[in-house]
């Protein structure tokens, strides 16, 4: 389906019926990154929409010239809610840069979102600032290697701390396939021009109260996992989870537990929409004294 926010044309696809969720990818990927690693979850679940966009000049969504920063893309993504989902609140699930976007949605349009899913977020925009851990493979498969190309095997070795023969498809079904569309060009200008966006988003207003996963890579070498603990503070409800055996593509090496922990965190957020549990408080039963 397509959008058009400012004469620019933005990709995304909407599946099921209920509760919004806007699902946001990172950097030089797009949607598929997403619809591979939640997929599997709505099998069992149909009481949320999931709404899949591929970012600006990623995917198949158009850029522009006037797009020249992330405070420029997250003006799109607000544009994009307001024009898809007018007046409705929602989930937002974002992973890395999408995580990033995630927490400027939050602190602009607080009141409207109901929950936040984190996928190895970016914390700290600006790499050389961030605390991270040296790049490592825990579990090497070189029968797996010997069938790749030169460059493929650079690749999968510097983005992947796990080889294994079902890993290596994902992530080339869900990684790799929206890099190799991306516009690169486009992306550079941003990371030169303003990849940091112009206000500290994680500096909100009040604590925000209802359901929200942190799920972060132990042997991250991308965005780390340290950094993330200062957020914690903004997130009452939040559940925060540092995964070893998992990098920075976690929901692809750590395939069980993120299936686990996300159907618990749309549990708690379902918990909490039908009112059984409040801002950490419970209901008394009836005719309680």
């Amino acid at each position: 389906m397509e959008c058009k926010i400012r004469n620019v044309s933005i990709n995304y696809e909407t599946i099921g019926e209920g509760k919004p969720i806007i699902m946001l990818h990172g950097y030089a990927v797009d949607h598929r990154i997403m619809s591979g690693c939640m997929k599997p979850i709505f099998n069992e679940r149909n009481e949320f929409k999931r709404v899949y966009i591929d970012l600006p000049g990623m995917g198949k969504s158009a850029s522009a010239e006037w797009i020249t920063s992330s405070d420029d893309i997250l003006d799109i993504v607000i544009d994009f809610i307001n024009i898809i989902l007018p007046n409705e609140k929602f989930l937002l699930a974002g992973e890395s840069y999408g995580g990033y976007l995630a927490r400027g949605i939050l602190y602009k349009m607080a009141e409207r979102v109901e929950g936040i899913l984190l996928i190895c977020p970016v914390i700290i925009a600006e790499k050389k600032k961030r605390n991270l851990p040296q790049h490592v493979v825990l579990i090497n498969n070189y029968s797996l290697l010997a069938k790749l190309s030169p460059r493929e095997v650079e690749r999968y070795h510097s983005d992947l701390v796990v080889h294994e023969e079902k890993i290596y498809e994902r992530y080339k079904n869900e990684v790799r396939a929206g890099v190799n569309v991306t516009n690169s060009k486009f992306l550079k200008g941003i990371k030169k021009n303003s990849y940091e966006l112009s206000f500290d988003v994680d500096n909100l207003d009040k604590v925000f109260q209802k359901p929200a996963l942190i799920l972060l890579g132990k042997q991250d070498a991308c965005v780390g996992y340290k950094d993330a603990w200062h957020i914690l503070k903004n997130y009452s409800r939040a559940t925060f989870a540092v995964l070893d055996r998992a990098g920075h593509n976690l929901q692809i090496e750590q395939e069980g537990l993120f299936n686990a922990m996300v159907n618990e965190w749309l549990f708690r957020v379902k918990e909490f929409s039908d009112g059984i549990c409040a801002k950490g408080t419970f209901p008394l039963p009836p005719n309680s004294t």
